[in-house]
């Protein structure tokens, strides 16, 4: 066999993987020079989006199945793996020691997070060193790496993520969304994952990465997305916590969107907080309205061609809390240890709330819901005006979780795509025939038939009241 030892290694494997699982130790026979398995192993692992070749437990390599799409069993996310709490603490010992928690070091930590918060809040940058982003990694790493997979199960519920995933994370931060990904694809996936962050963040992000599994094939390029040239085409570009930073988030969604195949997606994701929700939003519209070339796959569908929304929609989803890592309890307690009294709960370094924002583009048309209203049954939300305390049939989004504490006639965020003005269906009698408001999922479509509309004028918008003389059913996704 001629040419040189890689080459050979590629042309062997080639052969044998329409033959059988590819063994690196038997691939020793194929090779003029002697290699050593584990050398041959490293070529293989880095071609195996060339070659379609996933890595399996025994070793071995064998072709990734395209035939069917990506089907990962997901329910929830319960905690973040101890094996990437191990590697934030080992880093937290490098850099303050092994009791980084408690005297100056702790007292540090706190006040980085503090201000980093407060920076956030003011809508004001964050500079990053190590120290700074170690910070951010012990009070946001478990809700990132959770709430992305709640955001990917979107489309991996619907079939519609490939078992070879190329993918590019701009401003991938300390890693929780680029985790988030591998937990959630596990070892049903090859994934050719490149990460775009300019920050001392890249620091934890690769700890991070080395704790994936072997067919999570990684890169980072530190280095601004403005100043970043993609190569190729990406089934899945991620911006997630990152819209807010960028100078130009319009111009680089814009760009970032000619990268995708022609089946990709771009996600983007965003605290649930006001101000980041909103500004999501507005990026959200810049890029789609008056565009057909781009459509919202989820959630914020456009039920009626040709409208557009330009209400101040806040939305965001919220799933169950995440259990409360070891590092932030230790650090949360720190200060008590530090002065010798027993350690007492602040709750102020703990974040396990899963709330987040989320916005889903393709440009291929796909829709998490193609159900389209029949003007001639359904009124557009934009029409409401007219139809203030009379009963009205109209087809909605569900775009938010209950906004009321329990006990309270549940009130719920909707929309159609075409409102110019907030919108609420608030349940104030729920009955066999309407109790769908209640459990269809955030982003599903229901019908609304005989709601009542009226003005509420403290909040300037209005609400759709659901009683025991309305129906409500769910539009099944599809």
């Amino acid at each position: 066999m001629t040419g040189s030892v890689e080459t050979q290694v590629l042309d062997a494997a080639k052969y044998l993987r329409s033959v059988r699982p590819i063994d690196p130790a038997e691939l020793t026979e194929y090779v003029t020079a002697e290699l050593h398995p584990g050398e041959i192993r490293s070529i293989l692992r880095a071609h195996a989006l060339e070659l379609s070749l996933q890595e399996r437990a025994d070793g071995t390599f064998a072709p990734i199945d395209t035939t069917s799409p990506l089907a990962p069993s997901f329910d929830q996310v319960e905690r973040l793996p101890e094996r990437y709490a191990n590697v934030l603490e080992g880093l937290l010992e490098g850099r303050f020691g092994p009791t980084w928690w408690e005297g100056d070091a702790g007292d540090e930590l706190r006040g980085l997070i503090r201000a980093f918060k407060a920076d956030y809040f003011a809508g004001d940058a964050v500079e990053y060193d190590l120290a700074t982003a170690l910070g951010y990694a012990i009070y946001h790493l478990p809700i990132y790496f959770a709430s992305v997979q709640y955001v990917l199960d979107q489309l991996g519920q619907r079939g519609l993520l490939s078992r070879e995933l190329r993918v590019l994370d701009v401003g991938a931060g300390v890693g929780g969304p680029a985790l988030g990904l591998a937990a959630y694809v596990g070892e049903e996936a090859v994934v050719d994952y490149r990460a775009v962050e300019p920050s001392a963040a890249t620091t934890v992000l690769r700890a991070m990465l080395r704790e994936t599994g072997p067919n999570f094939h990684w890169s980072i390029e530190e280095r601004t997305i403005e100043s970043f040239e993609p190569t190729g085409a990406y089934d899945l570009v991620l911006l997630a916590n990152v819209l807010s930073e960028l100078d130009e988030p319009v111009n680089v969604v814009r760009r970032l969107l000619r990268d995708l195949d022609t089946d990709g997606v771009l996600v983007c994701v965003a605290p649930a907080d006001r101000r980041t929700s909103l500004h999501l939003r507005e990026v959200e519209r810049a890029i789609v309205d008056g565009n057909d070339s781009v459509d919202v796959f989820a959630p914020t569908l456009r039920l009626w061609p040709g409208r557009r929304p330009t209400d101040e929609c806040w939305s965001f989803d919220e799933r169950s809390p995440i259990s409360i890592p070891r590092f932030q309890r230790s650090l949360d307690e720190g200060s008590g240890r530090t002065s010798g009294k027993r350690p007492v709960a602040t709750r102020e370094f703990v974040h396990r709330e899963v709330r987040f924002s989320y916005s889903i583009l393709r440009r291929d048309g796909r829709r998490r819901s193609t159900f389209r209203p029949d003007r001639g049954t359904f009124a557009p939300l934009a029409e409401s005006a007219a139809a203030v305390t009379s009963r009205v049939d109209i087809a909605v989004v569900k775009l938010s979780r209950t906004l009321r504490e329990p006990g309270a006639p549940p009130l719920y965020r909707v929309g159609d795509g075409s409102q110019d003005t907030p919108h609420f269906a608030v349940l104030t009698r729920e009955t066999t025939l309407n109790e769908a408001l209640r459990t269809a999922d955030y982003g599903d479509v229901v019908i609304i038939e005989g709601g009542l509309l009226l003005w509420n004028d403290d909040e300037a918008a209005y609400n759709v009241v659901v009683d025991e003389d309305a129906v409500v059913d769910r539009v099944p996704p599809g």
